[in-house]
């Protein structure tokens, strides 16, 4: 009986201690940076391949309101990009139009865990979770036009390549460099001690902007990058008007940018997508017992 006694006193020790480190322990909150890959989304990849991905990554501090709820702020950067030329369609191929652009994006999300995340407790150092929030990025495409031999990098905002710059299109409106973004993710997390933990995450973001790509609605048509219709300099007119149409490039002179022949899309906006693994170190604490009341 007494051994029986003395082992109920050891076990009911045990979990007493085990229960006391459990409710003290805290996860406040961490910070982590990760790396991957980023594939964009629109009028240049309408069926959403996955074949011209590029580097991303980013850098996020996050504190948890519980073991299951926090908030994050995230900085990301991503480089986008795509071309004709790696379409099946025959149409697509025929604009020939490309770009690249390089994202930088800040966000503040929340974030949910499936299981109870406390990266000090065994039991509980693995989960799945989702994010969903709300961020800005600026974006500025450019693409690459071989002058005398060279290829030489070239901005497309400013140049209008739609016609925004023509006094007879569009009324002379550029889009800008901001957008607002809608990130949404799914992830999964582990702890590989009390310090640190491991994840991969994939995030899609719904965007306010068509012209990522610089690619949006019609041809505006050769007279819209004369002299006598074009607000912007000679340099830029004549860039303008090499990069509106590249099609003559592909179909042998022949080209079929006419004025109001589609462009782009035009009916839903550009999107884009990373996949990252990164780490993150841990803010953790303890709970100060409640004082002794005498």
């Amino acid at each position: 009986m007494k051994k029986i006694f003395l082992m109920l006193a050891v076990a009911f020790s045990v979990v007493t201690v085990y229960a006391q480190r459990y409710d003290s322990y805290q996860h406040n909150g961490e910070i982590g940076a990760s790396i991957g890959l980023a594939n964009y989304f629109g009028d240049l990849n309408p069926n959403e391949k996955f074949n011209r991905m590029k580097f991303s990554g980013g850098v996020y501090y996050q504190y948890y309101i519980n073991n299951y709820f926090g908030l994050r702020a995230s900085g990301n950067y991503a480089r986008l990009g795509y071309s004709d030329i790696y379409s099946s369609n025959p149409t697509y191929k025929e604009r020939n139009l490309s770009f690249n652009t390089d994202i930088w994006e800040l966000s503040v999300a929340g974030t949910f865990n499936f299981f109870r995340f406390l990266p000090g407790i065994k039991e509980y150092r693995f989960t799945p979770y989702v994010t969903a929030g709300i961020g800005i990025f600026n974006y500025n495409p450019y693409t690459y036009l071989n002058v005398d031999g060279t290829d030489q990098k070239v901005y497309l905002r400013p140049l209008g390549t739609e016609g925004q710059n023509s006094t007879t299109e569009h009324d002379g409106k550029k889009y800008g460099s901001m957008a607002v973004a809608i990130p949404l993710g799914v992830g999964v997390k582990y702890a590989l001690n009390e310090n640190w933990n491991v994840f991969a995450e994939v995030n899609y973001r719904l965007t306010t902007t068509d012209y990522i790509d610089d690619v949006s609605s019609t041809y505006a048509g050769a007279q819209a990058f004369q002299a006598n219709t074009y607000k912007g300099s000679t340099r830029d007119l004549w860039y303008a008007s090499q990069l509106q149409d590249r099609s003559a490039v592909a179909n042998d002179g022949t080209a079929i940018g006419t004025k109001g022949y589609q462009r782009g899309n035009g009916t839903g906006k550009d999107s884009y997508m990373t996949f990252q693994i990164g780490v993150s170190f841990n803010l953790n604490g303890y709970k100060c017992p409640p004082p002794s009341k005498n």
